[in-house]
């Protein structure tokens, strides 16, 4: 089953939404984007880190965005899943750039339309 969450809200939308919050570089907007998108005690986990809470997950995207400014997160493929998990690839290019630098899979809990945990892993880390 692909892209069901509820009648309102579909997981190819929260995927969507997912890779914006990642690509607003306005702190103000993106802190807005995280708190409309993102439950209140959210945890992220990829293998790089492991982040409790809106405020956390915000100054780690940030810095994320320092580390590898100019890049832009876009799905890549078809969003999968099922009940109330969503998991998709996404790729980070540079702009400009047709290869991506970084290729990631996320897996996605949903719980009334807001995500509640983020499970990132990385199959192509940037150099």
């Amino acid at each position: 089953m692909t892209d069901s969450t509820s009648s309102t809200v579909t997981m190819h939308d929260l995927a969507t939404r997912y890779l914006a919050v990642w690509n607003e570089t306005d702190a103000a907007a993106r802190r807005a984007r995280i708190r409309a998108l993102f439950a209140e005690d959210c945890s992220y986990t990829d293998p790089n880190v492991i982040v409790r809470g809106q405020d956390a997950l915000d100054g780690f995207i940030g810095a994320v965005q320092k580390q590898f400014a100019g890049v832009g997160f876009h799905l890549a493929g078809n969003v999968d899943g099922h009940h109330d998990v969503a998991r998709f690839t996404w790729h980070a290019r540079p702009a400009g750039a047709s290869e991506p630098a970084a290729i990631g899979f996320d897996v996605a809990v949903i719980d009334g339309g807001r995500i509640t945990q983020v499970i990132g892993f990385l199959d192509k880390a940037p150099g």
